[in-house]
């Protein structure tokens, strides 16, 4: 039976750039990856493509760019001043974590450093690429009230009985 909306899914995957063998991520060996469907928690180009199969199903799912992280965006990028990383010990390519104008947490890459000026790019280090995932469901279940309305796998479950998550 096909995978629906409001579903708590578990798979184990891992991740690679179409065409290649170098792994970039997996959690095989590791907790799943349990999302619930319908509510943006992965990406797009994956979780559609996940609909179609079942509990214990296994593929290798191969998601454009533009489904995945999205098309290089060229003006993504900024040149600040290096006085706002000083203490750190820059490199091309290292990534970063900074804030947002909202207060989000945001991730950029060095892409070019000198004396005077930093440039960082905010695109997803995987933008532009095609995906590929191979995936094992290993769960399937329909989600709690709780998990719907909170969008989380386990909901806003009371922690009175001690379940150490304080």
């Amino acid at each position: 039976m096909a995978i629906e909306n409001n579903q708590v899914v578990s798979i184990e995957y891992d991740l690679t750039e179409k065409d290649q063998t170098e792994v970039l991520d997996s959690n095989i060996g590791h907790a799943p990856l349990e999302f619930i469907t319908g509510k943006s928690q992965i990406i797009p180009g994956l979780e559609s493509q996940l609909m179609a199969l079942s509990a214990g199903d296994e593929q290798s799912i191969t998601v454009p760019a533009a489904e995945a992280y999205g098309e290089v965006n060229p003006e993504a990028e900024d040149t600040l001043p290096a006085e706002q990383f000083a203490g750190l010990e820059l490199k091309e390519g290292m990534q970063l974590y900074g804030q947002g104008e909202n207060g989000e947490t945001v991730m950029v890459t060095v892409k070019s450093f000198n004396d005077e000026n930093v440039t960082i790019d905010y695109n997803h280090p995987l933008a532009g690429k095609d995906l590929t995932f191979n995936v094992k469901i290993l769960d399937v279940r329909d989600a709690t009230p709780d998990e719907v309305l909170s969008g989380q796998v386990g909901g806003s479950e009371s922690c009175d009985s001690g379940c150490g998550c304080h």
